[in-house]
């Protein structure tokens, strides 16, 4: 039998794992394109706190959002040591500033639990589920709402 044919092979999924401060995140390696060093941005005026700027990134332009900053997190102060996560939602693309990439996870979907219902309206909106792996508590990151508003959107 194949892998495709196999029912329960399709209830996996494969997610990249990282640290942000003191906490376990991690995002569907699917929307990861490349994982790169830490790159100064260059700052954009007005742009929301959590975006540090942009970087080109072989011709294109790309947000760098300090992830902890998106997440109510105290902000990170990038050093040569953080690394920056190419993502893609849709037809945008942004960097991820995390503090390092852990590992790459295979897990059930049915091991994804709901984010709890104690949490704030606000978490729910970033953390699609919560996944116990050994002694950690991994948070299933919703892209959607981290990237910042297209610019079409800012100017309507």
């Amino acid at each position: 039998m194949s892998a495709s044919a196999d029912p329960a092979a399709s209830d996996n999924r494969e997610l990249v794992t990282f640290r942000v401060g003191e906490q376990d995140y991690c995002v569907d390696i699917m929307a990861i394109r490349e994982i790169r060093g830490w790159t100064p941005a260059t700052v954009l005026p007005h742009s929301p706190g959590y975006v540090l700027g942009v970087i080109n990134l072989r011709g294109s332009v790309v947000p760098i959002v300090d992830l902890a900053a998106r997440l109510g997190l105290p902000p990170a102060v990038p050093t040569p040591r953080h690394v920056i996560v190419i993502a893609v939602v849709g037809e945008q693309m942004v960097g991820l500033l995390v503090d390092a990439v852990s590992d790459i996870l295979s897990v059930n979907d049915a091991s994804i639990q709901d984010t709890p219902d104690v949490m704030a309206e606000t978490t729910k909106e970033f953390v699609e589920g919560v996944i116990s792996v050994d002694s950690r508590m991994l948070r299933l990151i919703a892209l959607g709402p981290v990237l910042p508003p297209p610019a079409t959107k800012a100017l309507a």
